[in-house]
């Protein structure tokens, strides 16, 4: 990795020159790694002015064409999906299976994106009038811009970028400054297989960086991730601006589990969608909700035992089940949480807060926690905590289980693990929430459906990838057509009405 992390604009690598950067740290040893590069406004400028100068070449190139550089781009990654897991565990810290797993994930929208010419195809509608016809075409934005999270710095920079490269639009990604490097791989990978300079740009940052992208008047549309508060704030910008935004926030996923439930199988997901990646994912879940004591019971019985003999440790040893967090800082956040729910009366199953580990006392580590008779007035109820913590909520029965998750204020992911086909049914026909699981822990859709929660976690009409993800980064024009026969009818000062 290098020593100082630089932008990469018009094909190459561009050092700052603003002056501001920010350290890169090694979440297992907490070991600054390197330096990052933070972009003035103006540096913004002189990178959207890049873009700007790309687009209407890269808009002429036909689909067919940006489908083969996407093409070549895909093989790249998945011959070298080693060295962009390496990065990923490097500055992030999770094991390197989930990061392995995470690009697997992007790179199924990559696959989805090479099919641009069918993606792109428009209608076309024969005497809509007397010798008229009318057809509607998808055309480009033009640049657009992407701000991505720390906890993916490759699956969501992938869900983001393939689909605007395909519908014909320049693309600026400005990735979390905590996890930097993945980004800027991409980038030369994507040159490597094809792509013309200035299509595809990074800009490293924070917040000024974030506000230049958002007050550009030629940046035509903002996708993000991230919290709930930065995702709300992005929306309003954009729209006060007149840009199109996509502002996926937070969650708090829950998972119901029936009587009649597996339980082996319910305590394997909940392992893995609480614990792994150290539960610093949008769609983990954070919240049990076994129906009928005797189900509680039983579910803590299994859980318990299986949170204690949770492998912890640095993302490239390969028995590690768990890697550290992504700083100190959230390490702390994730700690006072523990507090508070010790605090407000929830009883802690599992503490690991005590965690240490020989050789690695420095790391941003905590181990698998668990607590039980969580109510919904308590803060770690009620907050993204975005750590390995798992709450049990005790439901009597089904219908109160569902409240919970309809009246919570987040309705990104759910699940619900029961044999029961008519419970499963009423839940995903009837719960307030965008992505839904029966008997699958963590519902991400396959990148050719689209991605997306409902309240609190996504503010904009469009979901991400898939077809949402093609309407997103195009524009609908619709073309009425009629040529001369040599009749002459005179004018027509009434509106147009097609007899």
């Amino acid at each position: 990795m290098p020593e100082t992390i630089h932008h990469y604009v018009d094909g190459a690598i561009r050092p700052g020159t603003g002056g501001r950067t920010a350290p890169v740290f090694n979440p297992a040893t907490g070991a600054r790694s390197g330096t990052v590069d933070l972009a003035s406004a103006a540096e913004v400028r002189q990178v959207v002015e890049v873009a700007l100068k790309a687009a209407p070449g890269w808009a002429k190139t036909t689909p067919l064409r940006r489908a083969r550089i996407l093409n070549a781009f895909l093989r790249i990654l998945e011959e070298r999906i080693d060295e962009m897991a390496a990065i990923i565990t490097a500055e992030h810290g999770k094991v390197l299976s989930d990061a392995k797993g995470e690009i697997q994930r992007g790179m199924e929208v990559v696959e989805f994106a090479t099919g641009a010419p069918q993606l792109l195809k428009g209608e076309i509608t024969e005497d809509v009038g007397t010798r008229v016809d009318s057809h509607a075409v998808r055309q480009p934005l033009g640049v657009v811009a992407g701000i991505t999270p720390f906890n993916f710095p490759a699956m969501v920079p992938l869900w983001m970028f393939p689909v605007a490269l395909a519908c014909g639009n320049c693309f600026i990604l400005k990735p979390s400054e905590r996890d930097p490097s993945a980004a800027l791989l991409m980038a030369a990978w994507l040159k490597e297989a094809g792509l013309p300079d200035g299509v595809f740009n990074v800009v490293n940052g924070d917040k000024e960086a974030v506000d230049a992208l958002l007050l550009d008047p030629d940046v035509q549309a903002i996708s993000f991730v991230g919290s709930t508060p930065i995702a709300r704030y992005i929306y309003e910008t954009a729209a006060r601006t007149g840009k199109r935004c996509q502002a996926l926030g937070g969650a708090k996923n829950h998972m119901i589990v029936m009587p009649d439930a597996d339980m082996d199988q319910a305590v394997d997901a909940l392992m893995g969608a609480a614990y792994g990646s150290a539960g610093e994912r949008c769609m983990a879940i954070s919240v049990a909700v076994p129906v009928g004591a005797a189900t509680a019971d039983a579910l803590i019985a299994k859980l318990a035992p299986r949170v204690r003999a949770l492998k912890v440790g640095p993302g490239t040893d390969a028995e590690s089940e768990m890697g550290p967090l992504v700083t100190r800082a959230h390490l702390d956040k994730v700690r006072g949480y523990v507090d508070a729910g010790t605090a407000e009366g929830a009883e802690l199953v599992v503490d690991g807060r005590g965690l240490k580990l020989q050789g690695y006392e420095d790391g941003y580590f905590i181990g698998g926690t668990l607590f039980d008779h969580v109510t919904p007035d308590m803060t770690i109820y009620k907050e993204e905590i975005f750590g390995p913590v798992l709450s049990v909520v005790r439901a009597d029965d089904y219908a109160t289980a569902a409240r919970l998750i309809n009246d919570h204020e987040f309705g990104n992911g759910t699940a619900i693990f029961t044999r029961d086909g008519d419970a499963a049914r009423e839940f995903a026909h009837d719960i307030k929430v965008g992505m839904v699981g029966i008997n699958v822990p963590i519902p991400v859709p396959m990148a050719f459906h689209s991605f997306g929660g409902w309240k609190a976690s996504l503010f904009g009409d469009h979901h991400m990838h898939g077809p949402e993800g093609v309407r997103f980064y195009s524009r609908l024009k619709t073309i009425t057509t009629r040529w001369p026969t040599g009749i002459r009818a005179g004018a027509d000062f009434v509106m147009p009405t097609m007899k």
